[in-house]
């Protein structure tokens, strides 16, 4: 147990005026502390790599973990978090855990790349001194130990987590198991309501159930991530995706590549494809999934049919697998993706990771950015400094692997597939809570995009609206 405090307090210990990096940390009257989430820093800033090397607390005083949801940016750091002393218990849906079961091993495998890529390049200045050789922040063999301290729960159940302290899940409708966090704190005869968004997912969207709102509470922490913007509306997202796929595939005879996290975003556009499939409308072109963990991923989703909406139940009627059609490839062997950029043939590929800042989607770009008749759709949020977020901003040249290469492919964007809510959409998942809320810190977002966010709560009722600074604390009393 932690340090005897005399206060309640909340500390800031990533995605604060940042969008990755989700950790919040709980500290009670009597010192139990509560860390919401432990994600890994994301995107190629020069901070980045010492922002994941660094605690802003002792991971050995963290009595448990509670995990909103299953994106890397939000769990990445918990083998690092155990390796480095905690000893704790994990909190999480069933899915949740399933799901990091394949993505923390994913993770590790990765930093173990990319550490082995950046002491081959920087050897030289490594043995003179002047670069620090780096280790991963884990590995595969620091999974058994944390998986092993996950215990998981349904949504809507008060669960104890601690002396004095219940926790409950609801969904969020981010990805699938995600959720939204409520702890019920009672000390001294009086009882706190400390509320955590996580990522709150979008209504009406393919899969999975709506974002459900959650209890009253006295303070909340919110995601603020599209807080200065509105999406696409719904109902031209199909024809708005066939019609780019007939102009680069059919009509340009192209490639149409598209960057998808491999969790949510790659199921929801394969399940949309699926659907274009059996109307008869998905031009008679090769599809391909070209990331092992999507492949995993999609497994998983099939295997917690508990989480879709009544939608996908009906659609199961007639249709047994919502995730595979006759012209759909699930590729995991890398002879096979290099294959893909040695092929001419119209196709299209969907790789991993969304912001194209990892991943074998960084060869598709590099092979494919500089001919005309190729797209590059762009469909969710991509941090500053990464491949994505150049594309998205409109660069006429990119750097991958060491060259510049120019942009002759289309560029399309299509932000109507996020997995977060707009603004008017986080607004009516906080609507319930502007009577009771005594302060509302905003998480997750960029400052810029917080700030607008911020007069929009004001106005809405909102007292007290704080924009956290990384390791900022404040007093919940």
């Amino acid at each position: 147990m932690g340090i005897n405090t005399s206060t309640m307090k909340v500390k800031f210990c990533g995605a604060a005026r940042f969008v990755t990096g989700s950790s919040h940390l709980i500290t009670l009257d009597n010192g139990y502390k509560i860390l919401l989430d432990c994600g890994l820093f994301q995107g190629k800033g020069k901070d980045i790599w010492e922002w994941n090397n660094e605690w802003r607390f002792d991971p050995k005083d963290i009595d448990c973990l509670v995990l909103s949801h299953a994106h890397i940016d939000h769990s990445g750091r918990i083998p690092q978090l155990v390796k480095d002393g905690f000893a704790g218990k994990i909190y999480s849906t069933h899915a949740t855990r399933s799901l990091c079961n394949i993505m923390l091993l994913d993770s590790a495998m990765i930093q173990e790349r990319d550490v082995e890529w950046f002491n081959k390049r920087h050897k030289t200045a490594i043995s003179k001194g002047k670069k620090r050789r780096r280790v991963p922040l884990y590995t595969e063999e620091d999974l058994p130990e944390t998986l092993s301290r996950f215990v998981t729960t349904g949504y809507d159940q008060w669960l104890d987590i601690g002396p004095g302290v219940s926790m409950m899940f609801r969904d969020a409708g981010h990805i699938l198991g995600s959720a939204s966090v409520t702890l019920k704190i009672r000390q001294e005869g009086k009882e706190t309501l400390v509320g955590f968004t996580g990522d709150i997912g979008r209504p009406e969207r393919p899969i999975l159930r709506d974002p459900i709102p959650m209890p009253e509470v006295d303070y909340m922490i919110a995601e603020s991530t599209y807080g200065d913007r509105l999406h696409e509306g719904h109902p031209d997202q199909k024809k708005h995706l066939l019609k780019v796929i007939k102009s680069t595939c059919v009509e340009k005879k192209g490639k149409l590549i598209i960057p998808a996290f491999s969790v949510g975003r790659t199921q929801e556009i394969v399940y949309m494809l699926d659907q274009l499939s059996n109307e008869g409308k998905l031009p008679r072109i090769k599809v391909y999934v070209d990331s092992p963990l999507a492949v995993n991923a999609t497994r998983v989703y099939g295997n917690h049919p508990e989480c879709y909406d009544a939608h996908l139940v009906e659609y199961l009627l007639t249709d047994e697998d919502p995730f595979g059609f006759n012209s759909l490839k699930y590729i995991r062997k890398v002879e096979e993706s290099k294959a893909l950029n040695e092929s001419d043939e119209p196709c299209i590929i969907i790789s991993a990771s969304g912001m194209a800042s990892a991943g074998r989607i960084r060869h598709h770009i590099f092979n494919n950015v500089e001919q005309y008749r190729n797209t590059i759709l762009i469909v969710g949020y991509c941090s500053p400094g990464t491949t994505g977020r150049w594309l998205k901003d409109g660069a006429q040249v990119i750097k991958l692997f060491g060259e510049w290469k120019k942009v002759e492919a289309q560029v399309e964007v299509m932000d109507s597939f996020s997995a977060h809510g707009d603004y008017r959409e986080m607004i009516d998942f906080l609507r319930n809570q502007t009577k009771r809320v005594k302060q509302l810190f905003l998480v997750h977002g960029e400052v810029d995009t917080q700030e607008v966010y911020r007069k929009k709560l004001l106005n809405l009722g909102f007292e007290k609206v704080n924009i956290p600074a990384k390791g900022q604390v404040f007093n919940l009393s």
